[in-house]
């Protein structure tokens, strides 16, 4: 290989030619692409803003938003991630819109919250419920960011992009919010 030749990522999109149908117009495309991806849309939308009826009006808007803009979609990627991007950044506009103010904090140590081994798929689905559970408990700020980076696999750079926060700002928010997850999963372990 000769050094001037470069590698591009080549991103292969399996719903391709329903984009290009519902680029051309066709309302049937668009109603495959909203069939496809409005459940797993749903539960980002969820997952930031936290109330069901808000991730509902997120995810129409975000479609809305998306079939508007579908001309500009030039498919450099796929339109799952494309789409995910339009939900994320609604939901934090929500939350914007609610006057969400995260503030800068000190940097602190990192913590693990999963601090017992867990042995079977049972195990795993209770203790998976009770960190959601307790998730809803997290201010809204900390909330926004460990979901981000845990559940949607943001980095804190891209965190700090999305809500024009430094990278810092970002780590520190996740340190804290783990840790305010941890007092609230030992808090009802030792009232369960």
């Amino acid at each position: 290989m000769q050094a001037d030749q470069k590698l591009e990522a080549v991103f292969i999109d399996k719903h391709y030619q329903l984009v290009l149908e519902c680029k051309q117009g066709s309302k049937k495309a668009c109603y495959e692409l909203y069939k496809l991806y409005s459940k797993a849309m749903l539960n980002v939308a969820f997952r930031i803003v936290g109330n069901i009826a808000e991730a509902e009006d997120v995810l129409q808007e975000a479609f809305v938003d998306a079939f508007s803009k579908l001309k500009d979609f030039r498919q450099d990627t796929t339109f799952g991630l494309w789409l995910k991007q339009i939900v994320v950044n609604r939901s934090i506009n929500l939350l914007r819109k609610r006057r969400l103010e995260l503030v800068d904090l000190e940097e602190g140590q990192l913590e693990n919250i999963a601090d017992d081994e867990v042995e079977d798929d049972e195990e795993i689905q209770f203790q998976a419920a009770r960190i959601k559970e307790a998730m809803k408990e997290l201010p809204e700020g900390y909330r926004l960011v460990i979901s981000l980076y845990l559940l949607e696999g943001y980095d804190h750079e891209e965190i700090g992009q999305i809500l024009n926060i430094s990278e810092n700002t970002s780590r520190t928010q996740f340190l804290r919010a783990k840790r305010k997850l941890l007092e609230i999963l030992q808090k009802k372990r030792i009232t369960s």
